[in-house]
């Protein structure tokens, strides 16, 4: 994998997922037919990247088939599965990658108990940008086609488990036990059709979670999240609807382990305790136009002066960046996002949607614009990108400088 794939014209790599900023890439269109047990799209791309050393454009290309089942086998059983098919082509190369989301069996013993076994894709996290409780994306995403975090918390392996929920009127408490099934150190597999086991469970791991409303527009979630022969990580969730159009948000995670350069290095030291922290604001305009800003803190990462000096060190800066995509996590401790997204922007079914990443230590910049059209059964989209800032920083070290694509995605 290299650290390029940020750009994802085509490579490798439920609670509070209405919050995911950028879902408008994935989800189909309103209507009627969303009530049926399945929903399948097939998505075309077709894309030019510009080069920073001034060699020639790269024209990636790209077909996705997406498939998502939901159905109910009787009153108490439910089957689960969703699969994705990307099939890639650039510079006469090709390349398939098959990513099997979700396969699972759910029984819901009593109305307020649930029983979940198979591959489940667990997603934690209410923050936009960055997801510090989100434990189970470390190594999932097998091929990257969209740097949207929603698509990154979407597109990824499932890990097998076994998840017990029970909910009541007012909260909910839950617990997993994820075996392991391959080594960590093992390679992944680049088959196709493989189940990839060792990106997916490398480790035995176990999460308790439980949340409660305290009252009306505030209800934590709280984390009890470990992983076999490491510490315990901790993490909270919560959120104040502070008026009718402002949210305010944290999430957070801390724990003692290893630095993010002794992990992606292999580099044995003394562990310490580590926080990370994403927090912002969302606040939405009576014209459907919400503006989010959040920052980002990983204390895990480097600080600017350590970062400046790895920059000095080619093949060490780069293996670190590569091991802090895999485990999409910060490379540098202070981050700024900001994310607008206009519905029924212009004109009906029309959205627009700016992404902006920000690092506040070496001042570099990456842009995200998207416009997509809604059809009856189809999207229309045009994507653009840029990333800029002096040699060696977080998003100007990259190698392509512009990137756009246009995409059409037609749902059955």
């Amino acid at each position: 994998m290299s650290f390029e794939f940020m750009w994802a014209p085509h490579v490798h790599a439920e609670e509070q997922t209405e919050l995911d900023a950028l879902s408008l890439a994935d989800q189909t269109p309103q209507s009627s037919e969303q009530q049926r047990s399945y929903q399948f799209f097939i998505e075309g791309m077709t894309g030019l990247i510009s080069q920073k050393d001034s060699t020639e454009n790269i024209h990636p290309s790209r077909i996705s088939i997406d498939v998502n089942i939901d159905q109910r086998l009787n009153q108490q059983w439910r089957a689960v599965v969703a699969n994705r098919l990307d099939l890639n082509w650039q510079a006469g190369q090709d390349e398939q990658i098959n990513t099997l989301k979700e396969a699972y069996l759910s029984w819901q013993a009593q109305p307020t108990l649930l029983f979940d076994v198979g591959r489940i894709n667990q997603r934690n996290g209410m923050a936009y940008g960055y997801n510090p409780s989100d434990y189970f994306k470390a190594d999932a995403v097998r091929s990257v086609v969209s740097i949207a975090p929603s698509s990154l918390r979407e597109n990824r392996l499932g890990s097998a488990m076994l998840r017990g929920q029970y909910l009541w009127e007012s909260g909910a408490i839950s617990a997993l036990y994820s075996p392991k099934l391959a080594d960590a150190d093992q390679q992944h597999s680049s088959a196709p059709f493989a189940p990839d086991w060792a990106a997916s469970n490398f480790a035995a791991r176990w999460q308790l979670s439980f949340s409660q409303r305290w009252f009306d527009g505030f209800s934590p979630q709280f984390i009890v999240y470990r992983e076999a022969e490491k510490s315990p990580q901790v993490g909270l969730n919560f959120s104040w609807l502070a008026t009718d159009a402002l949210t305010l948000y944290t999430e957070y995670s801390g724990g003692r382990g290893p630095s993010l350069l002794q992990s992606a290095l292999g580099i044995q030291g003394q562990e310490r305790f580590y926080s990370r922290v994403a927090s912002g604001a969302s606040y939405t305009l009576p014209i459907n136009l919400n503006l989010t800003l959040e920052y980002q803190y990983n204390q895990a990462a480097l600080n600017q002066s350590a970062w400046q000096a790895l920059a000095q060190q080619t093949p060490l800066y780069w293996a670190y960046r590569q091991h802090a995509f895999r485990q999409q996590d910060n490379p540098t401790q202070h981050n700024l996002f900001l994310l607008a997204s206009w519905n029924n922007a212009i004109w009906r079914n029309l959205d627009l949607n700016l992404m902006l990443r920000r690092d506040l230590g070496d001042q570099s910049l990456q842009h995200w614009l998207e416009a997509r059209y809604h059809f009856k059964t189809a999207d229309v989209a045009v994507q653009w990108q840029s990333q800029s800032g002096a040699a060696g920083s977080q998003y100007g070290a990259l190698p392509q400088q512009h990137s756009l694509q246009l995409l059409l995605k037609y749902f059955f």
